[in-house]
């Protein structure tokens, strides 16, 4: 019989649990590289799926994107263009869900250089951001 009780004892012990609901967060930085981007400046938005695999073959991506990420989330690729500073200079400022998009606000300080492929000391910095959501985005 005290087994029966304290059976029941943990199991409402058990079931009585708190069960916290995780939101996440409406951004996340994905990579910020100081070199390996193209060779000219421009802000890629990807919110098919199949735009998003193709960041699937980036070993450092593949770790922080999951499958459900492709129908869930859009993603926002950051090409600095050519520099010879060596570090990236294009920072998200904020980036602001409205009721019909998402606004994402850069900061842009970086010295762009004419491209010269030749020019071994160019260097192409990027960013890569994902969006914890599907409604259309803005870069401002």
């Amino acid at each position: 019989m005290r087994k029966v009780i304290a059976g029941v004892i943990v199991l409402f012990l058990v079931s009585c649990s708190s069960k916290k609901a995780v939101s996440k967060p409406l951004y996340e930085v994905l990579t910020v590289n100081d070199d390996g981007g193209a060779n000219i400046k421009f802000y890629e938005i990807l919110t098919e799926p199949k735009e998003i695999m193709m960041l699937l073959s980036d070993e450092t991506l593949k770790k922080k994107i999951k499958s459900s990420d492709t129908t869930n989330s859009s993603f926002v690729i950051l090409n600095a263009g050519p520099t010879k500073e060596t570090y990236n200079r294009i920072k998200i400022e904020k980036v602001i869900e409205t009721p019909t998009q998402i606004e994402v606000y850069i900061k842009d300080t970086q010295k762009n250089i004419p491209t010269d492929q030749s020019n071994e000391e160019s260097l192409f910095p990027y960013t890569i951001l994902k969006i914890n959501s599907k409604k259309p985005i803005v870069i401002k």
